[in-house]
């Protein structure tokens, strides 16, 4: 673990992503989160907001902004999630089948 953070989310902004999701029938709703730099003139140094596409970004659509909150610990050190590789998956099922064929019945 290399950071912790305390977000803060109103209620009226809550009981709206619901309803927008609602009507969307979607399943959830991909949230960004900014972590800053410098903090603002309420301590705070994280923002989150709506993800958008690349498409939303490019046109330069408004965000909608979800809460603020700040970083309360850190490590010294985040690091970039990466997805890790689907042929882990293949060689473990693939070993699994070979086991299960060497069975005598």
């Amino acid at each position: 673990m290399a950071a912790l953070l305390d977000l803060y989310i109103k209620v009226e902004t809550l009981e709206t992503l619901l309803k927008v999701v609602k009507q969307k029938a979607e399943k959830g709703i991909a949230l960004t989160v900014s972590i800053n730099d410098e903090t603002n003139k309420f301590g705070q140094n994280v923002t989150s907001y709506v993800s958008q596409t690349k498409e939303q970004q490019e046109a330069k659509k408004d965000r909608y902004y979800v809460g603020n909150g700040k970083v309360f610990w850190t490590k010294g050190n985040v690091e970039k999630a990466t997805k890790k590789e689907e042929s882990t998956k293949e060689v473990t099922t693939v070993s699994a089948q070979k086991a299960a064929d060497d069975l005598p019945f």
